[in-house]
């Protein structure tokens, strides 16, 4: 049973700042990568940022410069630090792990999600 736990979200004004954290729990045996992404009603979900096993970070191009992705291994945690924040980052944010409970193989798993609202 791999959990995923995140916190942080909130309402924030436009060009504030919020600092997402998700905690991963569970007898996780391989791990590739670990992410964030959000998602809108009626929307696909879009990865926002990722960082690998090997600390290989990704980013979305409307996030670049703006956003920053870590890790804490130490307390199997990711964070998100997100800056300058604009309206257009209202979204449901969710945690992504992806590896495995097993030493073959590869899942995704999921965090229930953490509402970030950008508004004046």
């Amino acid at each position: 049973q791999v959990q995923l736990v995140e916190s942080g979200g909130g309402l924030v004004q436009p060009g504030g700042s919020l600092k997402l954290s998700c905690k991963a729990s569970g007898p996780i045996r391989r791990l590739n990568a670990m992410g964030w992404y959000r998602q809108n009603p009626g929307a696909q979900r879009e990865l926002v940022a990722s960082i690998t096993s090997g600390g290989i970070t990704n980013y979305a191009d409307s996030v670049k410069g703006r956003f920053t992705i870590s890790r804490d291994n130490a307390k199997n945690t990711v964070y998100l630090q997100m800056n300058v924040l604009k309206p257009e980052d209202t979204a449901v944010y969710l945690c992504n792990l992806r590896g495995s409970t097993s030493w073959t193989g590869t899942a995704d798993y999921w965090g229930q999600g953490t509402q970030v609202t950008v508004s004046s």
